[in-house]
């Protein structure tokens, strides 16, 4: 097998790729965060196949019947906003939230790089050793 078909260093590859595409979707709402009528744009998460899918979503374990069930959906939590505050130049950009989400996507990049710098040091003794 190659080392390019390597599950682990594709989906890692993979994630690194996109991080860099919604860094520059990032950085264009940033820019336009002053034009008018500009709607922020968000590029959607890659999904990856689980390797064990059996058991489904985790739920939150109850102990009293008078407990809440936990949320299926993190989408569905009222603190998250889905709707943009809109300025009255019709521009709805948040600073705020997208230097909060390019911090995010920074730290997110740096741990991916991290890991497939690491997938590969250990391939590399692996392969020293044999």
């Amino acid at each position: 097998m190659a080392i390019a078909d390597i599950p682990i260093l594709t989906m890692l590859r993979t994630r690194m790729q996109w991080q860099q595409q919604r860094q520059q979707v990032l950085a264009q709402n940033v820019a336009n965060a002053d034009t008018p009528n500009y709607r922020p744009m968000e590029l959607t998460e890659p999904k990856f196949q689980a390797a064990d899918t059996a058991f489904g979503p985790l739920q939150l374990a109850r102990d009293d019947p008078g407990q809440l069930p936990g949320l299926v959906d993190a989408g569905t939590f009222p603190g998250n906003r889905q709707q943009f505050e809109v300025r009255p130049a019709g521009n709805a950009v948040s600073l705020e939230d997208e230097m909060m989400k390019v911090a995010a996507n920074q730290m997110d990049y740096t741990t991916a790089t991290q890991l497939y710098t690491h997938s590969l040091t250990l391939l590399k003794t692996a392969a020293d050793k044999s």
